[in-house]
């Protein structure tokens, strides 16, 4: 590696790397968010006690078995499989002229929500069974059971598998490329393309996912330390102090 030309890249390409960073945290952001929220309504519906006979039972067993069918589709291939398709396969087949943006948003969220779905129903499962007992035994429906009591443990149990997942989308929005999406590795690629500098522009690159992940991982960290709360402390009437 030369770094004479590293300088030069960096120098003359900074826009370039700063664009496709920026492209590739906002599609992850968002994407994460949003696959977080499907993620959390699909755990929450998986979960709903099924009766053992009835018209809702049926309903029950057709909501379940579509949302398993999304589940194990989207985990189980891979993520630039699935831009070609939904991007190109959509345009081709159905005529439908996707924003490039608009798609790898699309794509990233609903691949996070299949993963981030059965991280909220093992953590809804991880629950005590008494504290859904001691709920509907003072009248709460399985909604206000969910909103009340489990998911305030739920949220704080999985914030860490969903920091990972924040993690890991940023790395995977590198796949983007494959429809022109410009994140930070379809711009390292158009400048390596353009100065033959492959090892001193994909270390640019390198850099750069490493210094993003790296401050997320310690940005929640942060987060999960403040909601842990302090670790030593006395409890005095019914106030707590440190």
């Amino acid at each position: 590696m030369s770094l004479d030309w590293l300088m030069k890249i960096i120098s003359n390409n900074w826009p370039m790397f700063l664009r496709g960073a920026g492209v590739t945290l906002y599609v992850s952001i968002i994407g994460t968010i949003l696959g977080s929220l499907i993620g959390l309504m699909v755990g929450v519906v998986r979960t709903i006690p099924v009766p053992e006979r009835g018209f809702k039972k049926i309903i029950l067993k057709i909501i379940n078995f579509i949302l398993s069918a999304y589940i194990e589709f989207f985990r189980g291939t891979p993520m630039i499989v699935q831009a070609m398709v939904i991007y190109y396969g959509s345009a081709q087949a159905f005529h439908i002229d996707m924003n490039k943006s608009v798609a790898a948003i699309f794509i990233v969220s609903i691949n996070t929500g299949a993963y981030m779905s059965e991280i909220v129903r093992g953590g809804i499962v991880s629950i005590d069974k008494g504290q859904f007992e001691a709920a509907a035994a003072i009248g709460m429906n399985h909604i206000k059971t969910m909103l009340h009591v489990v998911l305030p443990q739920v949220i704080r149990n999985i914030l860490p598998a969903t920091g990972n997942e924040f993690v890991i989308n940023i790395k995977d929005t590198s796949v983007l490329n494959v429809i022109a999406v410009s994140e930070l590795f379809f711009q390292t690629k158009s400048v390596a393309g353009n100065n033959f500098r492959y090892f001193e522009s994909f270390a640019v690159a390198c850099v750069l996912y490493f210094i993003m992940t790296f401050t997320v991982t310690r940005i929640l960290r942060a987060i999960e330390r403040k909601l842990d709360g302090p670790d030593n402390y006395i409890m005095m009437g019914n106030q707590m102090q440190v």
